[in-house]
């Protein structure tokens, strides 16, 4: 089974950008003044109120990916000093409209908490982008076919405690990707300052820990999960 490990970074977009009725409206559940300061930080965390900036994607089987990360004054094309990934620099319809072209040789997806958040916003963002999605990358609740999501995984379906990737790569002897200085949190400062190679570079880091991470509980937890449920 030809499978693929994705993830993706993303910023939100300006709040003065939102009208008053789109403001009200996110601002509906924020009970103290400090939550209302704290909302437009939050805005990556939505597809309809943010963008795509990098999308990286690994074979894991190959080793080798791909990373997409934005860039509007022309498209660039490098090979990394390893020879294994691709970096490319487009604007996001046009590498989200490669994404969906690239993922649809895949039978299986993986991803960490992307049934939640990667895939939802994948297929949101590029349908309000008006690009065409080729892969259903949320599919049934309680399934690790084809989205065999991590997290799902390691969560029993949410059955037990959820750790990050970070914890989790610790606890399986895997280098995480927030070893170099940089988390997701770190993503909205790094853009704004223009870092985004050093985001497209956290990015690839990400997709290949959670591709180590697949390797070890592929031989270990993922065969009781027989019929892609528990």
């Amino acid at each position: 089974m030809a499978s693929v490990v994705f993830d993706i970074e993303t910023v939100g977009i300006e709040w003065e950008q939102l009208d008053d009725a789109q403001k009200t409206y996110l601002s509906k559940n924020a009970r103290t003044d400090e939550d209302r300061q704290k909302l437009p930080e939050t805005l990556s965390l939505w597809p309809l109120t943010g963008r795509i900036v990098v999308l990286a994607m690994v074979n894991p089987d190959s080793g080798r990916g791909r990373v997409w990360y934005e860039k509007t004054d022309g498209r660039v094309e490098e090979t990394s000093a390893d020879g294994l990934f691709t970096f490319v620099g487009d604007t996001e319809p046009v590498f989200l409209a490669e994404f969906w072209k690239a993922i649809a040789r895949f039978h299986r997806f993986v991803t960490f908490n992307g049934r939640s958040f990667d895939g939802p916003f994948l297929m949101l963002r590029s349908a309000a982008l008006g690009i065409p999605v080729t892969k259903n990358l949320v599919g049934y609740r309680y399934s690790i076919r084809p989205h065999t999501d991590l997290l799902d995984v390691i969560s029993f379906f949410g059955a037990a405690r959820k750790w990050n990737l970070d914890f989790t790569c610790k606890a399986f002897g895997i280098e995480s990707p927030k070893e170099h200085g940089m988390d997701g949190y770190s993503v909205g400062p790094y853009y704004r300052a223009g870092r985004l190679r050093e985001i497209a570079l956290y990015c690839r880091r990400d997709v290949e820990a959670t591709a180590r991470l697949f390797r070890k509980l592929e031989k270990t937890l993922l065969p009781v999960f027989r019929d892609g449920r528990l």
